[in-house]
């Protein structure tokens, strides 16, 4: 693994000093043309990613479920951190801050949190339960198929939604780069991350995912040094060195002489509202920032790509490790995206830049900052190797689900190993190519789609979980009345949210989608599941299994 991650670097290094790519010019373009070298490290990073799929190929269930369970922690930290470091958190939590200030950190406070509360109450102990998936979890501890049945619905919904916004970055990303039609740009991407997927399973999709985590950091990392060396800020560590840049934007910038690629001076005006998370200019309050933090918090702690995370290590103590290695390479990524869009705030102020895709506004800034052409290349590859090892990752937590806990544990529990192998193949296929075609519609709720993921996870996955781990009480019935309730809560939410999207108002619509907006319905439907969960297991004896409180006890929590 090490040589083949030596070989992809040193290959780009290559690509880098190649005399013919000191003529290419086209990659400060802010829109789509081809631009040859970013083109070519982005074929080689594809190339090395199928390479690695058929090099560490799936032979059995075990190894496409959870790796065969022979992953190092510190391998599993990067694959978690690479496998959370989507495309979301590449591109847009900088378009976050980019828009609307410090109001986007409940964002960066939510996701963090949630690894945190991963690593305080339910890593070790997901792991020593010693399943497959969330659904497999669920059924087994909950004694209940119905339980397994609908909990595997539930990942593949959440996994599919959360898909589909990945599959839009991988399109923008290829649009960019290959300066070819959206549609081809997702049908292109989609299919090679289906392929090395098909091949590996969670085996190879783990070794690319430490590879990619490699490739997001570095190309993450360049540009900043070579920005704030460029505009005079602290270039040895860009991630202390931007408060000064945010301070400047909150008091003003006067002319000093430098300017951004288009010839504009480096300046902005006062901008008060970037400085406050719930400054009225952003038109956000502190109601929202906080139910953000907590919904995306508790939403991560129930993602079933992230939970499935931790069945790949061979210990419940690797299990802890790799959470704490997942959160230090995770917050090399997440303490340098608010310099992007700092310095995009300032670079991007005069009018005559227009407006930029918030979305891309990371590639943007590097363009409008003079970064050479082949570092923005390298920028937009490490773009992809996000979107593509969450994909990778979501894909394979969908198809478990499917193949695993509907197919073998519920429909058809004699199937042999061959048979499992081929319905997670197909599972795989089916779910790539059903989010494949939502992408391409193109439509408006693809972000709010993700968002939607972390809530629902929020309010039916994870009081599952947190009962189930914490308070062996907690019994089929009450687990049934917990999910129903963060269901019927989500249903709320969710029919409120498509309605005012086609601007159908329901009684109480203003103070409904306020307080349930699908981006932190979570804050609301979580508590309320845990409490169903608790008050029916007590109305009807907390008569959970003896073998499955023992199992706890001793297994679990080592008494």
């Amino acid at each position: 693994m090490t040589r083949l991650i030596s070989i992809t670097l040193f290959t780009i290094i290559l690509a880098f000093n190649q005399s013919a790519f000191a003529q290419i010019t086209s990659a400060t373009e802010l829109e789509g043309k081809f631009k040859l070298g970013p083109a070519i490290i982005l074929i080689i990073l594809l190339a090395t990613f199928i390479m690695v799929g058929i090099f560490h190929r799936a032979k059995d269930t075990s190894a496409y479920w959870a790796a065969g369970r022979k992953i190092s922690p510190i391998g599993a930290g990067m694959a978690i951190a690479s496998n959370w470091m989507s495309a979301a958190s590449f591109l847009g939590m900088a378009a976050i801050m980019y828009g609307s200030g410090y109001h986007g950190l409940s964002y960066v406070v939510g996701w963090t949190g949630g690894y945190v509360l991963l690593l305080v109450l339910m890593a070790g102990q997901i792991r020593r339960f010693g399943k497959y998936t969330a659904a497999d979890f669920i059924g087994d501890r909950y004694y209940s198929q119905g339980l397994r049945a609908f909990g595997a619905c539930l990942a593949i919904f959440i996994s599919f939604s959360y898909c589909v916004g990945q599959f839009a970055g991988i399109g923008l990303m290829f649009k960019w780069i290959l300066g070819i039609d959206y549609a081809l740009a997702v049908i292109v991407g989609s299919s090679v991350v289906l392929a090395y997927t098909l091949i590996s399973g969670m085996l190879g999709v783990t070794k690319n995912m430490q590879i990619q985590y490699v490739i997001i950091i570095i190309s993450f990392m360049i540009p900043l040094f070579i920005l704030c060396n460029e505009y005079g800020y602290m270039a040895i560590l860009p991630q202390l060195g931007y408060g000064a840049v945010v301070s400047d934007i909150v008091a003003g910038v006067e002319p000093n002489g430098l300017a951004n690629v288009m010839g504009h001076e480096f300046g902005i005006l006062p901008s008060a509202e970037f400085a406050m998370p719930w400054d009225p200019a952003t038109g956000q309050t502190s109601f929202q920032w906080m139910a953000i933090c907590f919904s995306l918090m508790i939403g991560t702690a129930g993602l079933p790509h992230v939970i499935q995370r931790f069945y790949v290590v061979p210990r419940a103590k690797d299990a802890r490790w790799s959470v704490v290695w997942g959160l230090f390479f995770i917050s090399l990524l997440y303490w340098s995206a608010p310099v992007y869009s700092a310095f995009g705030k300032i670079l991007s102020a005069n009018p005559e830049v227009g407006v930029l895709a918030k979305d891309a506004i990371v590639v943007y800034t590097a363009q409008l900052g003079d970064v050479y052409p082949l570092v923005i290349g390298l920028l937009a590859a490490g773009a992809v190797s996000a979107a593509f090892s969450t994909v990778s990752g979501l894909l394979v937590a969908g198809a478990s689900a499917f193949s695993h806990d509907l197919y073998f544990k519920v429909i058809n529990p004699q199937a042999t190993e061959r048979t499992q192998m081929f319905m997670a193949r197909l599972g795989t296929v089916l779910m790539a190519i059903a989010v494949t075609i939502v992408a391409l519609m193109k439509l408006g709720l693809i972000a709010q789609l993700v968002a939607l993921a972390f809530s629902l996870a929020g309010c039916t996955i994870f009081p599952l979980f947190l009962l189930g781990i914490w308070w062996s009480g907690s019994n089929r019935a009450g687990a049934w009345a917990g999910l129903l309730t963060g269901s019927a809560v989500s249903m709320i939410a969710l029919v409120y949210f498509v309605c005012g999207k086609y601007n159908v108002t329901l009684p109480a619509h203003e103070m409904v989608t306020y307080y349930l907006n699908a981006w932190y319905f979570a804050w609301l439907g979580a508590p309320l599941a845990i409490i169903a969960n608790i008050l029916v297991s007590i109305a009807t004896g907390r008569n959970t299994p003896i073998e499955i409180k023992e199992f706890l006890a001793k297994k679990v929590h080592g008494y």
